[in-house]
């Protein structure tokens, strides 16, 4: 049994979210629904922005998207598609609409949204959630006694909270166990623009966007 408090002191103090507290999961899909592929068409930048409080869902498990960077494609450094299509970025010069996911530094995975059209390899990474349902699996899965706010802020981290592996490398993301589904109500929040985390190629891009001030972000200073 993971040692957290169910009532997740501190989510009720964010500023604009719809969560507040962690959502059942029946609920959670009454208020959500699921983006189609067309949706998904966007340039990676825009795409980086829309996909700000949506959220992604792995089975029972559905955290909201705060985090994201945008990574351009062939002119993109830092972009593993610049080096051209191989097997492992084979998807990313597919259809819109796919999920992306590979392994780095020998211990994380990290999922990627395929944006642009089919033939244009840009892409989104996801780097933080707020954990909406199944927050004891995430607390399982992570292996963590602390906040809710640590437990997907980061791209490794959701991944492993949200039981993401590369079996999902491909996977269509409007419907099946893996989907990123849009409120109904959507909600209200500014977006704060910063160069992107991690990288050495192109690394002054303004390319990482966030929901601003959330407490669930991978670094607090934007």
């Amino acid at each position: 049994m993971p040692l957290h408090d169910k009532s997740v002191p501190g989510k009720a103090k964010i500023a604009g979210s719809v969560a507040g507290k962690p959502w059942p999961y029946k609920e959670l899909l009454a208020a959500t629904k699921a983006m189609s592929l067309g949706e998904f068409e966007q340039p990676a930048i825009e795409l980086a922005r829309n996909l700000l409080g949506t959220v992604l869902r792995h089975g029972t498990v559905a955290g909201m998207i705060v985090e994201t960077e945008a990574y351009l494609g062939l002119d993109d450094l830092a972009a593993h598609a610049s080096k051209g299509e191989t097997e492992r970025t084979r998807v990313l010069f597919g259809p819109a609409g796919h999920a992306y996911v590979y392994f780095i530094y020998g211990m994380h995975e990290c999922l990627n949204v395929v944006a642009e059209r089919e033939g244009s390899p840009g892409c989104v990474l996801i780097r933080a959630l707020e954990p909406l349902s199944g927050l004891e699996e995430m607390y399982e899965r992570r292996h963590w006694h602390g906040s809710s706010i640590g437990l997907a802020n980061g791209p490794g981290k959701l991944t492993q909270a949200l039981a993401i592996t590369r079996k999902q490398y491909g996977a269509r993301l409007d419907t099946g166990d893996l989907t990123v589904r849009t409120w109904r109500n959507k909600p209200s929040f500014e977006i704060a623009t910063t160069p992107r985390i991690g990288i050495t190629q192109c690394a002054d891009w303004p390319l990482r966007f966030v929901w601003a001030n959330h407490p669930c972000l991978s670094r607090r200073n934007a």
